[in-house]
């Protein structure tokens, strides 16, 4: 797919390194994302709970407890639900980490930001974050793994 054919949408934190990060390494693989600031926009319980389910997680896996106010809600608790912490997303959307990027090979919360490169069709190559980190993406698109994930990959036939 080109560019113009293969969608990405990226929700931003402008204030978050990784979350620019991110979204220069989209643009320098040639793509002119859609880019949802998210903490003007909030979030619809609907949108979240879709998004959610395309990453194939659970509200509480991508929770931000730095710099958010997720202990003082009292979210970090061993009995809190997931519908209580999906709640508390949609009042104050600073509690979903970031950035999530969505496109059809799938979404993923890509931190570190090098995980984009699993859901972009075409390569991203060699790029330098602002820290001036230098990564080596492949030369091919990789396919993002499941975060949270618990289960094992079936054992090699012999």
């Amino acid at each position: 797919m080109s560019p113009d054919h293969f969608p990405v949408t990226i929700y931003h934190n402008p204030s978050c390194g990784t979350s620019r990060n991110t979204l220069a390494m989209i643009e320098a693989a040639g793509y002119s994302p859609e880019v949802i600031l998210y903490l003007e926009t909030g979030w619809t319980h609907d949108g979240l709970k879709d998004l959610l389910a395309r990453m194939g997680t659970v509200p509480s896996d991508v929770l931000r407890t730095k710099g958010a106010p997720a202990k003082a809600l009292g979210l970090l608790g061993p009995d809190v639900s997931e519908s209580d912490v999906l709640e508390a997303m949609l009042a104050h959307p600073i509690l979903v980490n970031r950035p999530i990027v969505a496109t059809p090979m799938g979404v993923v919360l890509a931190r570190p930001s090098e995980r984009v490169q699993g859901v972009l069709d075409r390569p991203i190559g060699t790029f330098t974050k602002e820290d001036s980190e230098v990564v080596h993406l492949a030369s091919s698109p990789v396919r993002p793994r499941r975060p949270y994930s618990h289960k094992r990959p079936p054992a090699p036939s012999r």
